[in-house]
């Protein structure tokens, strides 16, 4: 399933990467239909037996066709704007089965999810909850609430994807949440529905999340003996993949220690993966074109850079690098470095690699953060998507091109 050597060569599903790079071209995001699926089944088998919806983070990847095959296994979604919601809109998804996430919803698209009916906003401030008021009102709706509770947990994560410490931009603290709860239950298009919490991404260790589900089992029943009554909890996403060595829990680990922990307490649960629904059913191809040796390293000079993929430079993210198929060349060490114009452009370094000018590299893991993050830095078209399902490619992004890039601007008049 996903991506599997067969014989030394790089199998995307039941088809060669090396054809499928001759036909869409280089550097190309490459995704299993399958590997998704089977990946959000893993969810969907765990929450068997209890109220609940995985939303899976748009964020991670939001291409129109992924949207659309998460949705049609059931899938809800987690937004972060008015642009992610029109595109699982136009994938076919239920936007009843939306939630949006965020610290900036601004007043139209606060106005766009109510109009289209999404399950819950998950609110992030005191001065965001009395907006959502004041445009529920204007539409004479109530806007479905949950507030996003930032319990100072430490994910010890990146600090880049950590997000439930005391000094990140997310959420609101624990007794600033039990407060603007209570001032929700006095707004008339305000309605309560739960609490959220997502406290960073990449996580390895499960500790953390169950430290902050703790936190917020104490708020529910501090709330539940003041007559407010939360009906879902929102542990948002965060458990990580295995990228090198990484040993990050099982879905299933997971979610039955959350089950245990609630009890016998009547709440609905949902999910936010995003990472690992996404991650390693993706790879970006990339050809070598050049090799150059210096005093001091070995550089294969490869067609994607940092602007296709920013992981490494943004996060000093290790992504594992091979070759699609063998060679006679000699393994050594090389750096692997784009042509974007800027020390940083680097995708992997000191990787032993057999290389040879042509060679054709996977650099896996690449399903999440990659496409996504990507620019047009050096006015250079992003690159093409294409989706396998079994022995047949689909292309569900068609590769830019210069007139794409130049396409809206204009020159002066004189």
């Amino acid at each position: 399933m996903g991506f599997t050597y067969r014989n030394e060569r790089l199998f995307a599903e039941e088809l060669d990467c090396e054809a499928i790079a001759e036909e869409y071209g280089t550097p190309c995001y490459v995704y299993s239909r399958a590997a998704m699926e089977a990946a959000l089944a893993q969810y969907h088998q765990a929450l068997k037996g209890c109220e609940y919806l995985v939303c899976y983070a748009v964020k991670a990847n939001s291409n129109i066709a992924v949207l659309d095959t998460l949705a049609r296994c059931g899938a809800g979604f987690d937004i972060v704007s008015v642009g992610e919601l029109e595109r699982v809109l136009a994938a076919g998804g239920d936007p009843g089965k939306v939630v949006f996430s965020g610290v900036v919803k601004r007043p139209d698209e606060m106005r766009r999810a109510l109009q289209v009916g999404i399950r819950c906003f998950n609110v992030e401030s005191a001065a965001e909850l009395e907006v959502l008021q004041s445009v529920a009102a204007e539409l004479n709706v109530r806007a479905p609430v949950s507030v996003r509770v930032n319990p100072d947990v430490d994910a010890g994560t990146h600090p880049y994807i950590s997000t439930g410490l005391r000094e990140n931009k997310f959420g609101v603290a624990t007794d600033a949440a039990m407060a603007l709860l209570r001032r929700a239950t006095t707004m008339e298009n305000i309605h309560i529905t739960g609490l959220d919490c997502h406290i960073g991404s990449q996580l390895v260790d499960m500790s953390p999340l169950l430290d902050a589900l703790q936190q917020l089992l104490l708020m529910v029943d501090a709330l539940q003996a003041e007559g407010i009554h939360i009906r879902h909890l929102d542990l948002g996403g965060g458990i990580g993949v295995r990228y090198r060595d990484e040993e990050p829990p099982a879905v299933a680990d997971y979610i039955a220690a959350v089950r245990e922990a609630l009890g016998d307490r009547d709440l609905g649960l949902v999910f936010e993966p995003g990472r690992s629904i996404v991650a390693n059913a993706g790879v970006l191809l990339t050809r070598v074109h050049y090799l150059k040796e210096t005093d001091a390293h070995s550089f294969a000079l490869v067609d994607a850079a940092m602007n296709d993929f920013i992981r490494p430079a943004l996060y000093q993210a290790w992504v594992d690098i091979q070759a699609t198929s063998p060679n006679d060349a000699e393994p050594r060490l090389w750096n692997i470095v784009g042509p974007v114009c800027e020390t940083g452009d680097f995708l992997g370094k000191d990787r032993e690699l057999a290389l040879a000018s042509g060679t054709l590299l996977a650099i896996h893991g690449a399903g999440a953060y990659g496409f996504v993050m990507s620019s047009n830095y050096n006015t250079r078209p992003r690159a093409a998507e294409v989706m396998i399902d079994g022995n047949k490619p689909y292309l569900i992004r068609e590769r830019e091109t210069i007139g794409d890039l130049l396409r809206g601007e204009h020159r002066l008049p004189q």
